[in-house]
């Protein structure tokens, strides 16, 4: 009998409404071993906090409008003021409490969010590229992939999954164990995140779903032959499309979504069918094969398309959004994932499909099927009309918005760490000030820009968004093409290097948890909680231009060849993912088309600006040495 298990992440798991009461039952899952010896997230002081944000209002603000900001600051702040309520506030909660921002974190940044997941809180990830372009290929593949994903379930189960470390520091793993067997229920105005313990998968082929049972009778998972056999019998009774794709309903807005699946599970078959996509492990995608594009377009394409599935007529059907965990295999040899952020963040994403990837190549374990083998389950829907026009408009709203999301990758082969750590530099550092010399020179502007920055070194930890506009950073963009500085190299050479330097200290400061967003926006929540009134800190228009992200940024490191890609939340707004190789940086830039709020740039643009602001460097530095311009030995990342 299904049953739901809590995790640490979110508290204590309501029984959901699909469930009869006597078959629930809450058990503690199992912490890793690891845990208990990670910190807690600290509170940073408020003056700190303070002297920080005073710093990065200068590039974004000017004349009386910076002067009232530093005014409300300098209010918030003062001895005995409502900043010091707060802060004791939140320091009795990371008392009391594991982690004093992740369940905030996950419920406002989520769980209360109506925009529709695919795309804006589902991000893909592409696996290397597979020699197939069959259905044979493709259902092997498939066999390998599932059994690879159980391997690492297991692994985390027994605590024995290899803890993943920076700077030699062990990282929280609790977001690996959160991905399998869970699940987004659709709420009205929130939410709700639900944790099985069942032994099935589930596999959609043509839109139609399956129940898979994975394991056999004494507990051990499938081989790879004999999930072969069950995938060939799913995609024998799924030849052809004969019914709507139920699964486009989970493309929708939440709020939309939730009301139409309170009316698909008043139907009993409807009611069980959708509780066993929910209980499954992971959903496996069989998709079929993409529009053929050149080698050059192929990840931008594919991208695209384990992002949002290309559309009803593709394989935007062929999903449920709503399962945090799906695997996707293509029969032109693509795969990857969809993943949820809601419970994990990228760089715990791109860790699992490393392991995902590495399992792919271990030996096949061969042996005879040790009993008979159930038929797979087809999961059957009864769709009233009301439910089909659902459907259609489902489709209508998933065509638009795949239309709207342009999305670019780029391999910059000119160079990579190697070369950057040559001159003593960080790479994460020298990456980030071309990107913003990129938009610098498409805008004409500096813009709100945020980086991504993981919170795993301590317990639960999730991610933060540092600002990286440093003072530094934005006198170095303003003044790398300005020709009175860019012919006295000296000059160029010492801006960059402050630049570097300010980015290098706000990171390590963000890494041990002192950084000045999670700060403030935890202290901003404790006002909320308390329901006090909001300061003015929060409410004046000065808070969301520093904060609001035009550009967002993050250094994602590749994972046995896996590539990532997030959508964009808000027209005008850039999304740039790269990854740092030997002798090469992969950029991946994401946004949603707006004429009237891009002036026309499209993601390639920025892509081709980033690639030039790259290569402008190199020319810098190769110019002058490192004496003479006042580059300095840095401790390189």
């Amino acid at each position: 009998m299904m049953r739901v298990c809590s995790r640490a992440l979110v508290g204590m798991v309501k029984p959901y409404n699909l469930m009869r009461p006597e078959s629930v039952t809450l058990v503690a899952s199992r912490n890793l071993s690891h845990q208990k010896d990670l910190p807690s997230q600290p509170v940073p002081p408020l003056q700190q906090t303070c002297d920080i944000y005073l710093q990065y209002m200068e590039p974004m603000l000017e004349g009386d409008e910076l002067k009232r900001a530093k005014k409300l600051v300098e209010e918030f702040r003062k001895k005995g003021g409502v900043g010091e309520r707060l802060q004791r506030s939140l320091e009795r909660k990371a008392e009391n409490s594991e982690n004093w921002m992740t369940e905030d974190f996950v419920k406002n940044e989520f769980l209360i969010h109506r925009k529709p997941l695919v795309s804006f809180s589902s991000p893909a990830a592409i696996f290397p590229r597979l020699d197939y372009r069959d259905k044979k290929g493709q259902i092997r593949y498939a066999a390998k992939l599932i059994l690879s994903a159980l391997d690492i379930k297991i692994m985390i189960e027994n605590d024995t999954l290899p803890v993943d470390y920076m700077k030699g520091k062990p990282l929280c793993m609790k977001q690996h164990e959160l991905l399998f067997s869970s699940c987004r229920i659709p709420g009205e105005t929130e939410d709700t995140m639900e944790y099985y313990i069942d032994k099935h998968v589930t596999v959609v082929h043509n839109g139609q779903f399956f129940k898979l049972e994975v394991y056999n009778s004494d507990g051990s998972p499938l081989t790879v032959d004999q999930l072969c056999v069950q995938l060939e019998r799913i995609c024998s009774a799924s030849l052809e499309i004969t019914m709507e794709p139920v699964g486009i309903l989970t493309t929708q807005r939440r709020d939309v979504w939730h009301k139409v699946y309170n009316n698909l599970i008043k139907d009993k078959t409807n009611k069980e069918s959708v509780l066993a996509i929910q209980s499954s492990i992971f959903t496996v995608c069989l998709d079929g094969a993409m529009p053929p594009v050149s080698d050059e377009m192929y990840r931008s394409s594919t991208l695209c398309h384990l992002l949002h599935g290309g559309g009803s007529q593709l394989n935007s059907g062929n999903r449920w959004f709503d399962k945090v965990m799906q695997l996707i295999i293509g029969e032109d040899g693509t795969l990857g994932s969809n993943l949820s952020n809601t419970v994990a963040d990228g760089v715990a994403q791109m860790s699992l499909c490393g392991h995902f990837v590495a399992g792919l190549k271990r030996p096949e374990v061969t042996q005879s099927p040790i009993e008979s083998l159930p038929v797979p389950q087809k999961l059957r829907f009864n769709l009233t009309p009301e439910i089909q026009k659902d459907i259609e408009e489902a489709k209508q709203h998933m065509n638009t918005l795949a239309r709207k999301i342009d999305l670019s990758f780029k391999e910059f082969d000119h160079f990579g760490k190697n070369f950057i750590k040559t001159y003593k530099m960080r790479p994460n550092a020298f990456v980030q000030m071309a990107v913003k010399l990129a938009y610098y020179r498409l805008y004409q502007q500096i813009c709100p820009s945020m980086e991504y920055v993981t919170l795993r070194a301590f317990k639960l930890g999730r991610v933060s968004m540092m600002n990286s506009n440093s003072p530094a950073s934005v006198a170095f963009v303003k003044a790398f093409d300005d020709p009175k500085i860019q012919n006295t190299e000296q000059g160029t050479g010492c801006l960059l290097q402050k630049a570097l330097d300010a980015h290098a200290w706000s990171t390590d400061l963000a890494l041990r948890g002192q950084d000045m967003f999670s700060h403030l926006w935890g202290l901003k929540q404790q006002a909320v909680e308390e329901k006090v009134p909001m300061p003015d800190i929060f409410t004046d228009n000065s808070f969301d231009k520093v904060f609001t992200i035009n550009l967002g940024t993050s250094y994602v490191a590749n994972m046995a060849g896996c590539l990532p890609c997030f959508g964009p939340e808000e027209p005008g707004q850039y999304d740039v993912l790269y990854s740092i190789m030997d002798d090469c940086i992969d950029i991946t830039v994401a946004t949603l088309k707006s004429s009237k709020t891009h002036e026309g740039y499209s993601t390639t643009d920025m892509c081709l600006a980033v690639k030039d602001a790259l290569l402008d460097f190199r020319t810098l530095l190769e110019q002058t040495t490192r004496d003479g311009d006042g580059i300095s030995v840095m401790l390189a990342q």
